[in-house]
C-alpha cells in the first residue's frame, strides 16, 4: 500500500491523468497521436505539481528545523529534477514550439505566487476566484490546447468546443478540492472560490457548470464527435457531479487523490472505449 500512497502523494497518478486527457483531446478531434507530446505533458505535470508541493511545504513549515524541512521535500525535489530531464527529452522529440512551454511555466508560477513567503506578495493570497480559474485554465491549456499543435489564430470551432468543455470540467473538479481545503486556506490567509463564496452560491455555481456541460454535449454532431463519444462524455460529467455530492462529507486522502483526480482518467477511458 505504501507504493500506492507514494504514487498519489508525489503526483505520479495525476501526471498520468494529464497525459490521458491529452490523448482524449487528440482522439475526439481525430488528430494523429504523438507519444512524445503525451510524455511531455506527463513530465510537465509531474514537474509542476512537485514544484508546487515543495513551495507549499516550505512556505508553511517551521524554518528553524532545516534538516526536517529538507527531509520533508527531498523526494519531491528529486522527482522534480528527474521529471525535468524527461520533459526536456520529450520536448526535443516532440518539436513543440518553445512558446508553449514558456506559457505553461508562467501559468504554473502564477499559481504558486500566493504561496511564496514574501510579504510583498501576500496581496496575491486574496486572489480568490482567480486562483481556481487559473488552475482550471492551466489544465485546459496543457491538456487541450498543446496537443492541437496549432497557433491561437488557427483554432477552429471544434477545437474551441473541446478546450472550453475541458476548462469547465476541470473548474468543476478544482472546486471540489477548493471546498475540501477551505478551512486550511482560511487559516493560512489564502483565498479560493470555496472561501469567497458561501455554500449556497458554491452549489449554484457547481450545478450551473454541470448544466452547461450537460446541455452543450448535445451539440456533439456539430464538432465531429460521435454519438457514442458524446454518451461517454455525458457519463463522465454526471459521474463528476456524483463525486462532488460524495465530497460533501469528510472523505479520505485516497478519495481525493485517486477518485476525484481519477475522474480525468475515467473520462479519457470512457471516450476511448466508446470509440472502439
Amino acid at each position: 500500500m505504501k507504493w500506492f500512497q507514494f504514487i498519489l502523494s508525489h503526483s505520479i497518478f495525476i501526471a498520468f491523468c494529464g497525459a490521458a486527457l491529452a490523448f482524449q483531446t487528440t482522439h475526439l478531434l481525430q488528430l494523429s497521436a504523438n507519444l512524445y507530446i503525451y510524455g511531455f505533458i506527463f513530465f510537465a505535470t509531474l514537474c509542476s505539481y512537485n514544484f508546487y508541493w515543495v513551495v507549499s511545504k516550505t512556505s508553511f513549515s517551521d524554518k528553524k528545523n532545516l534538516k526536517a524541512l529538507f527531509a520533508n521535500v527531498a523526494t519531491n525535489i528529486l522527482i522534480f529534477f528527474i521529471a525535468g530531464l524527461g520533459l526536456l527529452y520529450c520536448l526535443v522529440k516532440s518539436a513543440l514550439p518553445i512558446s508553449y512551454v514558456i506559457t505553461a511555466v508562467v501559468l504554473t508560477l502564477l499559481y504558486a505566487i500566493p504561496l511564496l513567503p514574501f510579504k510583498a506578495l501576500y496581496f496575491t493570497r486574496k486572489a480568490g476566484f482567480i486562483k481556481t480559474v487559473l488552475l482550471s485554465f492551466t489544465w485546459a491549456y496543457v491538456t487541450a490546447f498543446i496537443p492541437l499543435q496549432k497557433t491561437y489564430l488557427l483554432l477552429n470551432e471544434a477545437d474551441l468546443f473541446v478546450i472550453s468543455r475541458r476548462f469547465l470540467f476541470m473548474l468543476m473538479l478544482c472546486i471540489i478540492f477548493d471546498n475540501r481545503d477551505k478551512n486550511v486556506d482560511k487559516m493560512r490567509g489564502l483565498h479560493s472560490l470555496a472561501t469567497d463564496l458561501g455554500p449556497v452560491l458554491l452549489t449554484i455555481l457547481i450545478y450551473s457548470i454541470f448544466a452547461i456541460l450537460f446541455i452543450t454535449n448535445f451539440l456533439f454532431q456539430d464538432y465531429g464527435i460521435t454519438f457514442k463519444q458524446s454518451v461517454a462524455l455525458q457519463i463522465s460529467t454526471v459521474a463528476l457531479l456524483g463525486v462532488y455530492l460524495l465530497s460533501a462529507k469528510k472523505r479520505s486522502y485516497i478519495f481525493y487523490y485517486f477518485v476525484v483526480d481519477g475522474m480525468m482518467l475515467f473520462s479519457a477511458l470512457a471516450t476511448y472505449i466508446a470509440s472502439i
